[in-house]
């Protein structure tokens, strides 16, 4: 729920766990309590999509026994398959371009434990047009970072779990030709397309890529989209790393991108999200401002976790049982 700073602070004040998101401005005036946080000026709201530094969006984390709060940097984040609850929720909030980010990114898919422990959440931003700070909140401590992850540990009660899902608008066209890159890297310069070596940004121009279509790479019948941030120079940055020995194709155009999300919305039938955080990208060419899209909300993000990173999709928490 959107809510004003004041109400904020009376939740926190009350002794209520929550995951609070909201402008960096904001955030600071906080005190300390049972809460976790991450900046970003956009949200969707019960009332649809929009951007504000004038309201928090908090969640009260009421379905907890217990909770722990942990701080990591790039050389231990993945301590959190070792030191989360056994029946539990895992909640990860990390910033935009940090080294912890980046090494989570790279290798969260090689560890095979993450996917033995729920794990959810979202990287921080900032406003696209005025910038800002990008960092995450201690809130047991008070201290922020713009370097670090901060971890909220759920212990559910027995005989609860969490599910965590994703709604992701985009798949591959298996007739186009394959794509492959020789490292785990968020700035690409060479590919190899159908066993070629290309210049990937040449690549794009020459073929006409809309930059807003992912690449798709088809893991077992779930399509996980590496975002693209810029073409420029020569290079072509992403907002996730693509990985080595995976094959990628862009994703097919999507005609009514509003349209087709709503879709695919419908589709998932949730019921009672406990987390849901969407990207900012979605946000964009989906139009969202303005726009319900029930029973889905929460901050809107510059990546989504659900075990790994992702771009350009809609990641949920469901607790069933």
């Amino acid at each position: 729920m959107l809510i004003t700073l004041e109400e904020t602070v009376a939740l926190i004040n009350e002794g209520k766990i929550l995951h609070i998101a909201a402008d960096d401005t904001l955030l600071r005036q906080l005190p300390k309590g049972k809460w976790i946080g991450g900046t970003t000026p956009y949200f969707i709201g019960e009332e649809g999509g929009i951007q504000t530094k004038d309201k928090l969006f908090v969640s009260e984390i009421d379905y907890a026994e217990e909770i722990r709060i942990a701080v990591y940097g790039k050389y231990n984040i993945f301590q959190i398959v070792e030191e989360c609850y056994d029946n539990g929720l895992t909640l990860l909030i990390m910033p935009f371009g940090s080294d912890v980010a980046t090494k989570y990114a790279k290798e969260a898919p090689d560890v095979e434990e993450l996917l033995m422990h729920p794990t959810i959440g979202w990287i921080s931003g900032a406003d696209l047009e005025a910038g800002g700070e990008m960092r995450v909140y201690d809130g047991s401590s008070g201290e922020s970072y713009d370097d670090k992850a901060v971890v909220m540990y759920i212990r559910l009660p027995q005989g609860k779990a969490a599910m965590i899902n994703m709604i992701n608008i985009f798949t591959d066209d298996k007739t186009d030709p394959v794509i492959r890159f020789n490292e785990n890297e968020l700035n690409v310069t060479k590919c190899t397309v159908n066993g070629q070596e290309v210049n990937f940004a040449e690549y794009i121009a020459k073929k006409g890529i809309d930059p807003s279509m992912p690449l798709v790479a088809d893991y077992n019948g779930s399509y996980i989209n590496t975002s693209i941030k810029a073409v420029t120079d020569g290079m072509v940055a992403l907002y996730a790393p693509v990985f080595k020995n995976i094959e990628y194709r862009f994703a097919v155009p999507v005609e009514d991108y509003a349209t087709e999300f709503k879709n695919r919305i419908d589709a998932a039938a949730a019921r009672n999200p406990v987390f849901s955080c969407n990207c900012i990208l979605n946000y964009l060419h989906g139009n969202l401002n303005g726009k319900k899209i029930p029973p889905y909300t929460g901050p809107v993000t510059f990546g989504e976790v659900a075990y790994q990173m992702l771009n350009q999709t809609l990641v949920y928490c469901e607790i069933v049982g």
